[in-house]
């Protein structure tokens, strides 16, 4: 398909007329889906998709638009023809662009994953084995991920990586179950059923009677996926050098007030680690990693073209949103096996939903718990608890209440599908916080 799709990227350039220059940019997947239900396969399909986009330039003028390849050169050729000829009519009628930013040093680079999976048919039949017995409910999804650039300075970009997500919940009735994931680019048997077994065996606590606290603050721990999701939400304004130079982002006290997180807190876009591609839509290369926050300080922001251009500065090679795709947390000292005595007497959250801000300058975050969220006393799971609200700022959550990070970390890949399998990750601990608080 690479080759492909370069053959296609050098048609779109023989189609240029005067002035004319394009960036394309390519995606697609070749995966395999499976949902579960009961323990049981209830539905199973293979999704096979491949877009090229076009960016066409005139001077500072640009239009860009999407195809849907079919993989037969004759369709694809005339469905590109007629894009062209599209934005070719669309480009006299728009405005200069004064932010276009191009990149017109060529940077051609290859990466290749490599293919660690089993057959889907195996991985089902493991996964049905290990469930048994279990109301197990999941999807899971594996196969390749591929992405291209090319433009018409002869720049060739092209990323391929196979990796599998298994996203599953086992319930216990009603609302109550343990949701986790099994996800990464190599399998193994004996770890997916060490996952499903710790899930079951937290499932057995939820047959007991749910427990109802006070709203306050207490001592809780927040799993490596519930980590993700709280400090993800910072991504959410909080890196991008356009919401800093607007004076938008929601860490604005730390810009301006100087405020900052635990000294153990660093915060980065980890490119050569994650999953997602180490060139943007734009044709710029990723840097290995960019380091947001360092030491509990912030130190860089992620810089797209468009703000590079806008600000005068050099890109980072950033998407759009100025979020990050591979979010790396580092490591902390406490031991994973320590973490329940640690913890003492508070509450384990596995999951959180419904996530927004509450008050963004002050980067507060309100949400739910969710699933298995547990109560302890004394080092000892005792109770499930009912669903809750918290409400946190960041400077609380990961600075003077923030007790610390896990020694271990947890390889989150993102399970959504919408539209194409996604690319982006997390690489996190957990993290034991006291006076976390709760209002509802």
């Amino acid at each position: 398909m690479r080759d492909y799709f370069y053959e296609l990227s050098d048609f779109v350039g023989s189609g240029l007329t005067g002035n004319e220059s394009f960036i394309a940019s390519f995606s697609g997947e070749d995966s395999d889906f499976t949902r579960f239900n009961h323990a049981k396969v209830r539905q199973s399909g293979h999704v096979s998709q491949r877009y090229l986009s076009v960016d066409l330039m005139d001077g500072k003028r640009h239009a860009a638009g999407t195809a849907t390849l079919t993989g037969e050169r004759e369709t694809d050729e005339a469905r590109l023809t007629e894009l062209l000829g599209q934005l070719r009519d669309l480009i006299p009628n728009l405005p200069e662009d004064p932010h276009l930013l191009v990149n017109e040093e060529v940077q051609s680079t290859e990466q290749v994953g490599t293919n660690e999976l089993p057959a889907s048919a195996d991985a089902v039949e493991q996964i049905l084995a290990t469930g048994e017995g279990h109301d197990l409910v999941g999807i899971f999804a594996a196969g390749e991920v591929t992405a291209g650039f090319a433009n018409s300075y002869g720049q060739r970009n092209w990323f391929s990586t196979k990796s599998y997500n298994f996203d599953y919940s086992i319930y216990h009735h009603a609302d109550k179950a343990v949701k986790s994931a099994y996800a990464g680019l190599e399998w193994d048997e004996a770890a997916l059923q060490k996952k499903i077994a710790d899930s079951a065996e937290q499932v057995k606590v939820l047959g007991q009677d749910a427990k109802t606290i006070d709203p306050g603050k207490y001592r809780v721990y927040l799993s490596p996926v519930a980590l993700n999701d709280f400090v993800g939400m910072v991504g959410w304004g909080g890196y991008g050098l356009k919401s800093h130079r607007t004076k938008q982002t929601v860490l604005l006290k730390m810009i301006e007030e100087g405020a900052t997180l635990d000294e153990s807190v660093t915060i980065s876009e980890n490119t050569k680690d994650g999953v997602a591609p180490n060139f943007s839509d734009a044709g710029f290369i990723k840097p290995d990693a960019v380091t947001m926050i360092e030491n509990g300080a912030f130190k860089d922001c992620l810089i797209s073209p468009r703000s590079a251009k806008e600000y005068g500065v050099p890109t980072n090679g950033a998407a759009a949103f100025e979020a990050p795709e591979s979010q790396d947390i580092a490591a902390g000292d406490i031991p994973q096996a320590e973490v329940l005595s640690r913890l003492d007497t508070g509450i384990w959250i596995n999951n959180v939903w419904y996530l927004n801000y509450s008050d963004r300058p002050a980067c507060r975050i309100t949400g739910m718990t969710r699933f298995a969220c547990l109560w302890v006393e004394n080092g000892e799971v005792v109770a499930p608890l009912n669903v809750m609200r918290f409400d946190e700022t960041i400077y609380r959550a990961l600075g003077e209440n923030l007790i610390g990070l896990t020694k271990e970390r947890e390889m989150i890949l993102d399970s959504g599908s919408y539209g194409g399998r996604a690319t982006s990750s997390g690489r996190v601990p957990g993290a034991l916080i006291e006076d976390f608080n709760f209002n509802l």
